[in-house]
């Protein structure tokens, strides 16, 4: 809960100090709430290394209590508003038990499997083909010696 001086107001750099639920009505105002994820917004490096498949949360000890924080890339030209709502979405999603990465993997080492008999599979097929291309040579060549 905020201090009494400060109830409703938001500081953004660049704009100032602005009443939020003066520009955006009452129901984008709580008295309190419980902070559920934290998201880091980090200038994009080459150097630098980000999590790409999701799973690489951490937790921040906040007042007595752990929360997940994630860190995002960023750039000049982003849509910060997209990208922020996509990574709430998906931690909810998250909480509710759906994982996009454990799907993904769950998918790729399906994929896996299927193209690894297939791929024995084919081999066994050329395998059988070279057999049948020795068996005819063979013949050939007894029908060439009469």
């Amino acid at each position: 809960t905020a201090p009494a001086i400060l109830r409703h107001l938001l500081e953004i750099r660049g704009i100032g100090i602005i009443d939020v639920m003066t520009l955006f009505g009452a129901g984008a105002v709580r008295s309190q709430t419980k902070v559920a994820l934290i998201i880091h917004l980090a200038n994009y490096t080459k150097e630098a290394k980000f999590d790409r498949l999701g799973n690489g949360t951490e937790n921040v000890h906040i007042f007595d209590v752990d929360v997940p924080k994630i860190t995002i890339p960023v750039r000049t030209g982003r849509n910060l508003a997209i990208i922020i709502e996509a990574a709430a979405m998906n931690f909810r999603a998250q909480s509710m038990g759906y994982d996009a990465t454990e799907t993904f993997d769950r998918n790729l080492n399906n994929l896996i499997k299927v193209n690894s008999k297939n791929d024995e599979k084919h081999k066994e097929e050329q395998e059988h083909v070279e057999e049948k291309n020795k068996h005819l040579i063979s013949d050939d060549n007894k029908d060439s010696d009469k």
